[in-house]
């Protein structure tokens, strides 16, 4: 359990509970299962009756996902489980679609664990333990029990929205954001938008399946304007099924399309797991 969350913990990012421009700058997201955001529920949204309003809504939200080709970031990751609550610090570098390397620090400026992603692989280097392992990218899913994949680790870490499927079957208009509720083939989807510009404030992800209680809760907040995309600064993540996880990612350090700043190496002396 305790090697799950702390790789939660590298970013919330190779995570999720197992087993643990340059300097910039909450509603708590334990969203109870079946509230929504503005307390809207689901039945309260009306249903799309207009094909091109709904391929209009998804191509605005398409045209905001930040692209980019290599990401730099230092991250502050706060979470809390049932069994363990840590504070550390993530350092990521990643080139688009290729490869996602991430450092974790503790208190005391110890790098802890070094993982490196690709779209096949997930490679872990416990520091401390002095022990290597080498995993498929299922790793993702085995250790959330959600169908992550390389592409969704990428998104989430750039703020992208994750899981956006092109199944709209309703939506509603408030005074400052659009609620839209996508279908997808494993998760309900209702999606928060501000109404000026389409970028994601929250996302609510409930489990299909009647059988499971999954729900991930997902708020964006604190944006900066960055090569004209609205980048979240900070993101607050609840996991729930049999047991609950919160993680708050406060990006403290970042920059686009530079050459990546982390590297990683495989210690010849670890033991292999």
């Amino acid at each position: 359990m305790r090697k799950g969350i702390y790789i939660f913990g590298l970013l919330s990012i190779v995570f999720f509970a197992c087993r643990p421009i340059r300097k910039v700058q909450t509603i708590k997201a334990a969203i109870a299962q079946k509230d929504t955001t503005q307390s809207v529920k689901i039945k309260d949204v009306p249903a799309i009756d207009s094909a091109a309003l709904v391929k209009d809504i998804l191509g605005k939200v398409v045209k905001k996902k930040i692209d980019f080709t290599t990401f730099n970031g230092k991250i502050k990751v706060d979470y809390e489980g049932q069994e363990v609550s840590q504070h550390v610090t993530a350092y990521v570098s990643m080139r688009k679609d290729s490869i996602i390397l991430i450092q974790v620090k503790g208190l005391l400026g110890i790098v802890g664990m070094q993982v490196k992603v690709t779209r096949d692989s997930v490679v872990l280097v416990n520091k401390v333990d002095k022990w290597i392992e080498k995993r498929t990218i299922n790793y993702l899913q085995d250790a959330i029990q959600i169908p992550f994949d390389f592409f969704t680790l990428q998104d989430l870490i750039i703020g992208n929205p994750i899981f956006l499927d092109s199944n709209v079957v309703s939506y509603k208009s408030l005074p400052n954001q659009l609620l839209v509720l996508i279908n997808g083939t494993v998760f309900k989807h209702l999606i928060s938008l501000d109404n000026s510009d389409y970028k994601v404030l929250h996302s609510k992800l409930d489990d299909i399946n009647p059988l499971r209680n999954r729900t991930c809760d997902i708020t964006y907040s604190g944006f900066m304007l960055v090569n004209d995309y609205q980048f979240s600064l900070i993101r607050k993540i609840s996991v729930a099924e049999k047991s609950k996880l919160d993680v708050t990612l406060e990006y403290k350090d970042f920059t686009f399309n530079e050459p990546l700043k982390y590297n990683f190496s495989l210690p010849k002396n670890y033991k292999k797991r």
